[in-house]
Protein backbone atom coordinates (compact mmCIF):
# COMPACT_ATOMS: atom_id res chain seq x y z
CA UNK A 1 0.00 0.00 0.00
CA UNK A 2 1.29 3.47 -1.05
CA UNK A 3 2.13 6.08 1.81
CA UNK A 4 3.82 9.56 1.93
CA UNK A 5 7.65 8.97 2.20
CA UNK A 6 8.04 10.91 5.51
CA UNK A 7 5.10 8.49 7.22
CA UNK A 8 7.23 5.50 6.38
CA UNK A 9 11.07 7.08 7.04
CA UNK A 10 9.01 7.96 10.95
CA UNK A 11 8.14 4.13 11.23
CA UNK A 12 11.35 3.31 10.11
CA UNK A 13 13.15 5.23 12.95
CA UNK A 14 14.46 8.38 11.20
CA UNK A 15 12.53 10.59 13.79
CA UNK A 16 9.29 12.70 13.38
CA UNK A 17 7.53 13.03 10.51
CA UNK A 18 8.93 17.30 10.32
CA UNK A 19 12.60 15.71 10.59
CA UNK A 20 11.80 13.21 7.79
CA UNK A 21 10.59 16.16 5.72
CA UNK A 22 13.94 18.03 5.99
CA UNK A 23 15.38 14.80 5.03
CA UNK A 24 13.70 15.03 1.71
CA UNK A 25 13.68 18.57 1.04
CA UNK A 26 17.29 18.07 1.62
CA UNK A 27 17.70 15.73 -1.72
CA UNK A 28 18.68 12.83 0.88
CA UNK A 29 15.82 10.77 -0.12
CA UNK A 30 15.53 8.11 -2.93
CA UNK A 31 12.55 6.57 -4.33
CA UNK A 32 13.64 3.86 -6.56
CA UNK A 33 16.59 5.58 -7.88
CA UNK A 34 14.64 8.77 -8.41
CA UNK A 35 15.02 11.89 -5.95
CA UNK A 36 11.62 12.20 -3.57
CA UNK A 37 10.24 15.26 -2.84
CA UNK A 38 7.17 16.32 -0.30
CA UNK A 39 4.24 14.78 -1.50
CA UNK A 40 5.95 11.58 -2.99
CA UNK A 41 4.27 8.07 -2.06
CA UNK A 42 5.68 4.47 -2.14
CA UNK A 43 5.09 1.34 -1.22
CA UNK A 44 7.47 0.01 1.11
CA UNK A 45 7.17 -4.04 0.27
CA UNK A 46 8.07 -3.17 -3.09
CA UNK A 47 9.49 0.20 -3.78
CA UNK A 48 13.75 0.61 -3.02
CA UNK A 49 13.52 3.66 -0.64
CA UNK A 50 16.84 4.96 0.19
CA UNK A 51 18.57 8.07 2.85
CA UNK A 52 22.29 8.71 1.90
CA UNK A 53 22.06 6.05 -0.56
CA UNK A 54 21.64 3.42 2.17
CA UNK A 55 18.43 1.13 1.96
CA UNK A 56 16.11 1.82 4.91
CA UNK A 57 15.77 -0.78 7.40
CA UNK A 58 13.29 -3.18 6.63
CA UNK A 59 9.88 -2.88 7.30
CA UNK A 60 8.78 -4.50 10.56
CA UNK A 61 5.86 -5.82 12.84
CA UNK A 62 5.25 -2.14 14.68
CA UNK A 63 6.31 -2.98 18.56
CA UNK A 64 5.35 -1.25 21.83
CA UNK A 65 6.87 -2.27 24.82
CA UNK A 66 6.77 -0.81 28.09
CA UNK A 67 9.83 -1.45 30.76
CA UNK A 68 10.92 -1.29 34.27
CA UNK A 69 14.33 0.81 33.83
CA UNK A 70 16.70 0.08 36.83
CA UNK A 71 19.38 2.39 38.07
CA UNK A 72 22.57 2.36 36.70
CA UNK A 73 21.18 1.56 33.19
CA UNK A 74 21.34 3.55 30.07
CA UNK A 75 18.11 4.95 28.30
CA UNK A 76 20.38 3.92 24.87
CA UNK A 77 20.67 1.64 22.29
CA UNK A 78 24.24 1.63 21.97
CA UNK A 79 26.42 1.29 25.77
CA UNK A 80 29.21 3.24 26.91
CA UNK A 81 31.51 1.32 27.87
CA UNK A 82 30.54 -1.98 30.04
CA UNK A 83 27.23 -0.01 31.26
CA UNK A 84 24.08 -1.79 30.11
CA UNK A 85 20.99 -0.31 28.25
CA UNK A 86 17.48 -0.71 28.51
CA UNK A 87 18.10 -2.48 24.98
CA UNK A 88 20.38 -5.36 26.74
CA UNK A 89 17.22 -6.19 28.68
CA UNK A 90 14.54 -6.39 26.05
CA UNK A 91 14.85 -9.93 24.03
CA UNK A 92 12.85 -8.85 21.11
CA UNK A 93 13.96 -9.47 17.44
CA UNK A 94 12.84 -5.98 15.97
CA UNK A 95 14.81 -2.90 16.07
CA UNK A 96 13.76 -1.36 18.75
CA UNK A 97 14.93 2.42 20.68
CA UNK A 98 13.94 4.00 23.65
CA UNK A 99 11.12 6.97 23.99
CA UNK A 100 12.26 9.75 25.78
CA UNK A 101 15.19 9.54 28.64
CA UNK A 102 15.49 8.61 32.05
CA UNK A 103 19.29 9.63 33.43
CA UNK A 104 22.05 7.14 34.51
CA UNK A 105 20.65 7.39 38.26
CA UNK A 106 16.92 7.36 37.57
CA UNK A 107 14.42 4.21 37.51
CA UNK A 108 10.72 3.48 36.49
CA UNK A 109 8.86 3.27 33.32
CA UNK A 110 10.36 3.90 29.73
CA UNK A 111 8.65 2.70 26.46
CA UNK A 112 10.71 1.03 23.45
CA UNK A 113 8.95 0.86 19.90
CA UNK A 114 10.17 1.12 16.56
CA UNK A 115 7.09 3.34 15.31
CA UNK A 116 9.32 6.56 14.95
CA UNK A 117 5.59 8.54 14.41
CA UNK A 118 4.51 7.53 18.10
CA UNK A 119 7.72 8.21 19.51
CA UNK A 120 7.67 12.20 18.30
CA UNK A 121 3.99 11.69 19.80
CA UNK A 122 4.75 10.97 23.04
CA UNK A 123 7.99 13.14 23.64
CA UNK A 124 6.55 16.39 22.33
CA UNK A 125 4.79 18.55 24.75
CA UNK A 126 2.47 19.91 22.44
CA UNK A 127 0.57 16.52 22.52
CA UNK A 128 0.07 16.36 26.13
CA UNK A 129 1.43 13.35 27.19
CA UNK A 130 2.02 13.69 30.94
CA UNK A 131 4.94 12.03 32.87
CA UNK A 132 4.54 11.39 36.57
CA UNK A 133 7.42 10.75 38.85
CA UNK A 134 7.86 9.44 42.63
CA UNK A 135 10.67 11.87 43.91
CA UNK A 136 12.25 11.14 47.61
CA UNK A 137 13.51 14.56 48.66
CA UNK A 138 15.99 14.51 51.43
CA UNK A 139 14.36 17.25 53.53
CA UNK A 140 10.69 18.07 53.75
CA UNK A 141 9.88 21.13 51.20
CA UNK A 142 8.04 24.39 52.75
CA UNK A 143 5.65 25.95 50.78
CA UNK A 144 7.41 28.67 49.18
CA UNK A 145 9.86 25.98 47.93
CA UNK A 146 6.65 23.99 46.55
CA UNK A 147 5.22 27.21 44.55
CA UNK A 148 8.06 27.76 43.06
CA UNK A 149 8.92 24.77 41.19
CA UNK A 150 5.02 24.72 40.30
CA UNK A 151 5.14 28.30 38.67
CA UNK A 152 8.50 26.76 36.96
CA UNK A 153 12.43 27.84 37.91
CA UNK A 154 15.21 29.18 35.18
CA UNK A 155 17.67 26.14 34.64
CA UNK A 156 21.61 26.81 34.40
CA UNK A 157 21.49 27.19 30.74
CA UNK A 158 18.62 29.81 31.17
CA UNK A 159 15.66 28.08 29.86
CA UNK A 160 12.52 28.05 32.07
CA UNK A 161 10.51 25.37 33.15
CA UNK A 162 6.69 24.78 32.42
CA UNK A 163 4.09 24.81 35.20
CA UNK A 164 4.28 21.08 36.90
CA UNK A 165 1.78 19.65 39.71
CA UNK A 166 3.89 19.17 42.45
CA UNK A 167 2.86 17.21 46.08
CA UNK A 168 3.77 15.94 48.82
CA UNK A 169 2.70 12.12 49.08
CA UNK A 170 4.19 11.05 52.19
CA UNK A 171 6.80 11.87 55.06
CA UNK A 172 9.65 9.68 54.92
CA UNK A 173 12.08 10.95 58.08
CA UNK A 174 13.32 14.37 57.89
CA UNK A 175 12.57 14.05 53.59
CA UNK A 176 9.49 13.21 52.03
CA UNK A 177 7.87 11.64 48.84
CA UNK A 178 6.72 13.80 46.18
CA UNK A 179 4.42 13.69 43.00
CA UNK A 180 5.76 15.45 40.14
CA UNK A 181 3.42 15.48 37.01
CA UNK A 182 4.76 17.30 34.12
CA UNK A 183 4.78 17.58 30.17
CA UNK A 184 8.25 17.99 29.72
CA UNK A 185 11.28 16.59 30.12
CA UNK A 186 14.36 18.61 29.88
CA UNK A 187 17.91 16.61 30.72
CA UNK A 188 17.75 16.26 34.74
CA UNK A 189 15.43 18.74 34.91
CA UNK A 190 13.77 17.42 38.08
CA UNK A 191 17.35 16.73 39.97
CA UNK A 192 18.36 20.89 38.48
CA UNK A 193 15.10 21.93 40.12
CA UNK A 194 15.58 20.28 43.43
CA UNK A 195 19.29 21.68 43.29
CA UNK A 196 18.09 25.28 42.54
CA UNK A 197 15.62 25.74 45.42
CA UNK A 198 17.54 23.78 48.07
CA UNK A 199 15.70 20.52 48.22
CA UNK A 200 18.25 17.53 47.44
CA UNK A 201 16.68 15.11 45.22
CA UNK A 202 17.48 11.40 46.23
CA UNK A 203 15.39 9.13 44.24
CA UNK A 204 13.40 9.46 41.14
CA UNK A 205 10.70 6.96 39.92
CA UNK A 206 8.68 7.32 36.92
CA UNK A 207 5.35 5.72 36.99
CA UNK A 208 3.35 7.17 34.36
CA UNK A 209 3.70 8.15 30.75
CA UNK A 210 0.33 9.48 29.66
CA UNK A 211 -2.04 6.68 30.46
CA UNK A 212 0.51 4.04 30.92
CA UNK A 213 1.53 3.35 34.09
CA UNK A 214 4.11 1.26 35.66
CA UNK A 215 1.71 -0.84 37.41
CA UNK A 216 3.27 -4.30 38.68
CA UNK A 217 6.22 -4.44 36.02
CA UNK A 218 9.56 -5.59 38.93
CA UNK A 219 12.54 -3.56 38.20
CA UNK A 220 14.36 -4.94 34.69
CA UNK A 221 10.74 -6.95 33.85
CA UNK A 222 8.67 -5.64 30.46
CA UNK A 223 5.77 -6.58 28.77
CA UNK A 224 4.00 -5.61 25.67
CA UNK A 225 1.37 -2.20 25.49
CA UNK A 226 -2.19 -3.39 24.81
CA UNK A 227 -3.73 -2.15 21.54
CA UNK A 228 -5.88 0.02 23.30
CA UNK A 229 -2.54 1.46 25.52
CA UNK A 230 -1.20 2.29 22.11
CA UNK A 231 -4.54 3.87 20.41
CA UNK A 232 -4.45 6.09 23.69
CA UNK A 233 -0.77 7.15 23.15
CA UNK A 234 -1.72 8.09 19.46
CA UNK A 235 -4.40 10.44 20.47
CA UNK A 236 -2.86 13.87 19.89
CA UNK A 237 -4.29 16.53 21.74
CA UNK A 238 -3.43 19.54 23.67
CA UNK A 239 -3.87 19.07 26.92
CA UNK A 240 -4.45 15.60 29.24
CA UNK A 241 -7.51 14.82 31.70
CA UNK A 242 -5.95 13.97 35.48
CA UNK A 243 -6.52 10.47 35.74
CA UNK A 244 -8.60 9.27 38.88
CA UNK A 245 -6.89 7.72 41.47
CA UNK A 246 -6.53 3.97 41.37
CA UNK A 247 -6.89 2.18 44.14
CA UNK A 248 -4.36 0.44 45.48
CA UNK A 249 -6.66 -2.89 45.34
CA UNK A 250 -8.06 -2.34 42.30
CA UNK A 251 -4.69 -1.81 40.01
CA UNK A 252 -5.02 -4.55 36.96
CA UNK A 253 -2.97 -7.34 36.67
CA UNK A 254 0.07 -6.75 34.28
CA UNK A 255 0.10 -9.38 31.49
CA UNK A 256 2.77 -11.33 29.89
CA UNK A 257 5.29 -9.42 32.67
CA UNK A 258 8.61 -10.67 30.89
CA UNK A 259 11.65 -11.04 33.19
CA UNK A 260 15.75 -10.67 31.59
Amino acid sequence: MEERVQKILARAGYGSRRSCEELITAGRVTVNGKIAELGTKADPASDKIMVDLHPIPGQEKLVYIALHKPRGVLSAVIGQGDRPTVRDLVNVRESIYPVGRLDLDSEGLILLTNDGDLANKITHPRFGHEKEYRVLVGKKPDEAQLAAWRRGVVLEDGTRTQPADVTVDTIAGRGAWLKVIMREGRKRQIRETGKILGIPVLRIVRIRIGEIRLGQLKTGEWRYLSDLEVKKLKQTRGSERRPKPIKKSGVPRTPEIKKT
